[in-house]
């Protein structure tokens, strides 16, 4: 199918690797233009070279800036003046016990996951109304509506996600301007893949025996029961992403599984 992206230029942030870096991947075999970001140089420069050389796109380019340092994401958004497409990935979590989350963890992650995606649609969103064409895509998770309790500050932050996008949507009525969340589930990207790993060395068990078991045990309604690949959410995100998406606005959709037991 053809997606109809190839003239579109995508920024996406925190995509050096996991569901960030697939969204790239995928948009780049789409024939569209795309900038990747991390917090290194050399991070970058892996990521673009691998990049181009997986999809044979050369049209990839990439921003340093860590979401969260303010004049960083303030630096980023200088050099890049205009966006047909903007993916909030950028995004961190840690499992901690509520009691033991400090209040300069509450802040660092609404900073990180939160302020990263308002910061730059504040400065790309204008730019979409102005000439009647635009896609924003939040990427927050099933557990903005499932909050994990052992991790409610992630899951406050996925929340905040979905209602910021849903509120800028409503500012798009009568245009060709859409913004979406979408809600992967436990998704097997680096970080979750490394966490898996320590937790099997830590209680001297398999990866798969931790990941059946954290399914029987913290994720007991997931239908799939199994880590969605990085992949198989890169393909909803960059769907939603195109025009073909057009009639999708205000939306949270829900690539998460079927963890989440509603209707809607």
């Amino acid at each position: 199918m053809d997606l109809k992206l190839a003239d579109k230029k995508v920024f996406i942030s925190g995509s050096t690797a996991g569901i960030g870096y697939a969204i790239a991947e995928r948009l780049l075999k789409e024939g569209a233009e795309v900038i990747i970001n991390g917090r290194t140089s050399e991070g970058i420069s892996e990521a673009v070279e691998s990049l181009k050389s997986t999809t044979g796109n050369t049209k990839i380019s990439g921003v340093v800036a860590d979401f969260s340092k303010v004049e960083e994401v303030n630096k980023l958004i200088e050099e890049i003046s205009e966006v047909d497409i903007l993916i909030n990935n950028a995004g961190i979590f840690e499992p901690k016990a509520f009691v033991e989350i400090p209040d300069e963890d509450w802040f660092r992650f609404f900073e990180i996951n939160v302020m990263s995606g308002i910061r730059l649609a504040r400065h790309f969103f204008p730019k979409m109304l102005a000439k009647n064409w635009g896609r924003i895509i939040f990427i927050s998770s099933e557990s903005g509506v499932f909050i994990p309790d052992e991790m409610i500050h992630y899951g406050m932050t996925k929340t905040a996600q979905i209602a910021v996008s849903r509120g800028l949507a409503e500012l798009t009525k009568g245009t060709d301007v859409t913004v979406n969340t979408i809600l992967p589930g436990p998704t097997k990207s680096r970080g979750v893949g490394a966490f898996i790993e320590d937790l099997a060395k830590s209680k001297n068990s398999t990866t798969k025996e931790v990941e059946s078991d954290f399914f029987k045990n913290m994720r007991p309604t997931s239908l799939i029961q199994r880590f969605a690949a990085v992949e198989e959410v890169a393909d909803t995100v960059v769907y939603f992403s195109s025009p073909l998406a057009s009639a999708t606005n205000g939306a949270a959709i829900r690539a998460e599984g079927g963890l989440v037991k509603s209707l809607l």
